[in-house]
């Protein structure tokens, strides 16, 4: 397994938009790109982190050098829209090497306020 972690920091007031964007925008990754999901955090700075996996470093490779991108017009635009900052590449690129997270899928994540 791979993983990619980004992050971007949000204009005041438009976080709510911009998590169901990041949401609809990584099924859309996963479906047209074939990501593993991924899971977004908030650091002690207010910065939105998304950890991202991927099967190998090969497929998200494939994906980072065809531009991937949420394919919905409206989801690439509530997003871009509530973005104040953003890394141009990627925090972290990384190779798991060993896993522990309960990936139990009856386990609800927090949903959105």
């Amino acid at each position: 397994m791979f993983v990619a972690a980004y992050w971007w920091k949000v204009k005041p007031g438009k976080e709510a938009q911009f998590r169901a964007a990041w949401r609809r925008g990584t099924e859309l990754i996963r479906e047209h790109y074939g990501s593993l999901g991924s899971r977004l955090h908030r650091d002690a700075e207010g910065r939105f982190i998304g950890m991202a996996e991927w099967p190998d470093e090969a497929t998200w490779r494939r994906a980072y050098d065809a531009k991937m991108t949420y394919d919905e017009p409206e989801t690439r635009a509530a997003f871009v829209d509530a973005i104040e900052d953003a890394a141009d590449e990627p925090l972290l690129l990384m190779d798991v090497t060993d896993d522990l997270l309960d990936r139990a899928d009856d386990k609800p994540g927090p949903s959105l306020p």
